[in-house]
């Protein structure tokens, strides 16, 4: 797994939840800037799967279980949308705030998948 990238998309994750949580708390609805941020971090995952995909044929194979990081995967790449779906059905202030606790989600699978990718199991 690319470290760096891993670690571009724990900061995006982290700008887009903690942009979703202001502006909800602020009383804003979900705008093009909260569905555009939780856009580009699931661009972003799947990037993520691609390079999950292709880094074990290049010689990059996880050192941690392979079944728990495609469980974070998958989990992490369906929380944008649900919370984009859900924000574009609600059109309320916490549907603002949904959408940035779901980017939040996402920076921590992203940082257990590079921990699982990378760290050796005990």
């Amino acid at each position: 797994m690319i470290e760096w990238f891993a670690y571009a998309q724990i900061a995006v994750a982290v700008v887009a939840g903690l942009l979703g949580i202001v502006l909800g708390l602020a009383g804003r609805v979900p705008n093009d800037l909260v569905l555009g941020s939780l856009a580009l971090v699931e661009l972003l995952l799947i990037g993520q799967v691609v390079t999950a995909l292709v880094a074990p044929a290049v010689g990059n194979p996880p050192t941690g279980s392979l079944l728990e990081f495609w469980v974070y995967l998958v989990s992490a790449v369906l929380l944008p949308p649900a919370a984009a779906l859900w924000a574009l059905i609600d059109r309320g202030r916490w549907a603002t705030v949904v959408c940035g606790v779901a980017a939040l989600a996402v920076a921590v699978m992203v940082y257990r998948m590079l921990q699982i990718w990378t760290v050796q199991q005990a």
